[in-house]
């Protein structure tokens, strides 16, 4: 779905027609300790993706070197935040390599940890770096695209429409729980909760392709 752009009609135009997943790095490929990992729930259906970054380092060169950031994030959301698994379900690095995130997540409907009160129903797909000081590479925002493309079409959604969640509460949830919200298929933490990722340039991730969110208590 284009390049830096992210062209809208491009983009649903690529979302109904994708089958399959475009190429990307397994959790085998990029070493996940799988002995840490607990099995997580699954959702019904995916009808958001919400789109983060991960806040660390642009300073980075290479697939060993992201592996090893994805490595280490991963470790971090088990062990520190206690969470079953790493909380988002794909990474894109700055050369657009797309990583596997949370096991299953290629074939199946995985609920994540990305966004609290809002993982029912959604995925979350973080670049890899800090976009609060940096605009996002092209690739970056090209994978990006494609991953919307891949799992929003698979299930039906185009990624420039828009959608209902409902809340499920929680301490950063602006909403309380069982609001419907209406978002589009293509959203960032903020427009949900307590939080400014995915940072100022990163809304260059999404906002070729989304309008400011409507929002219904």
């Amino acid at each position: 779905p284009g390049a830096a752009a992210l062209d809208a009609g491009t983009a649903a135009a690529v979302a109904n027609a994708e089958t399959g997943a475009p190429a990307l790095i397994t959790r085998a490929q990029w070493g996940a300790d799988e002995s840490i990992a607990r099995p997580t729930l699954r959702n019904s259906n995916i009808k958001v993706m919400f789109v983060h970054h991960t806040a660390t380092t642009n300073s980075y060169s290479g697939t060993a070197a992201a592996a090893a950031q994805i490595s280490a994030i991963y470790a971090y959301h088990v062990k520190v935040n206690g969470w079953y698994d790493i909380g988002y379900n794909f990474l894109v690095d700055n050369a657009g390599t797309i990583y596997e995130g949370r096991k299953g997540s290629i074939d199946e409907m995985v609920m994540g940890a990305h966004t609290e009160g809002f993982n029912t129903d959604s995925m979350g797909v973080s670049a890899l770096g800090n976009y609060d000081i940096a605009a996002p590479p092209a690739a970056v925002l090209d994978s990006i695209g494609r991953v919307a493309a891949w799992q929003l079409g698979r299930h039906g959604f185009s990624p420039t429409s828009t959608t209902v969640l409902t809340a499920g509460g929680g301490t950063t949830s602006t909403y309380a729980p069982g609001a419907q919200v209406s978002l589009n298929t293509i959203s960032v933490p903020r427009d949900v909760g307590k939080t400014a990722l995915p940072g100022m340039s990163g809304s260059q991730l999404v906002s070729p392709i989304r309008p400011p969110p409507s929002r219904r208590v």
